[in-house]
């Protein structure tokens, strides 16, 4: 379970197991900066996924990855429209040939977030606590 609580102005504490982190919004909109928004929250949960989805696939198949680097670009300019456009660019480390690579450029779209973002019904429902489910 992830429980998340207010902790000055529009600061918000997340707490992810034993993890902790503070999610903010930037002075334009009223946060002090203080932590990542909600949208880079999202963002990076795609990044992150294709990387370790990556990493666990060249390891499992003994290709030589010896790292990589993720830069994930959001273009939210018709959100309001309902499109929100991610361009993730992958920079894979290690004597890896072209076949290799092509095939990591494939798996990356297999990563569980990717998959999720792209071709899930997600539901959220939303209500008061105390509320019977």
């Amino acid at each position: 379970m992830i429980r998340i609580h207010n902790s000055k102005g529009l600061q918000q504490q997340i707490e992810i197991g034993s993890h902790q982190l503070l999610g903010d919004v930037s002075p334009e909109l009223g946060g002090d900066g203080a932590g990542p928004d909600p949208h880079d929250l999202f963002d990076a949960a795609l990044g992150t996924c294709k990387a370790m989805t990556l990493l666990i696939y060249a390891r499992q198949r003994g290709l030589p990855l010896a790292g990589i680097d993720v830069n994930v670009e959001r273009d939210d300019s018709e959100e309001r429209a309902g499109n929100y456009r991610l361009i993730v660019e992958l920079s894979l480390k290690g004597p890896l040939d072209d076949t290799q690579r092509q095939q990591l450029l494939r798996i990356a779209d297999k990563c569980p977030i990717h998959k999720l973002m792209t071709s899930s019904d997600i539901q959220v429902e939303t209500r008061l606590a105390g509320t019977p489910a």
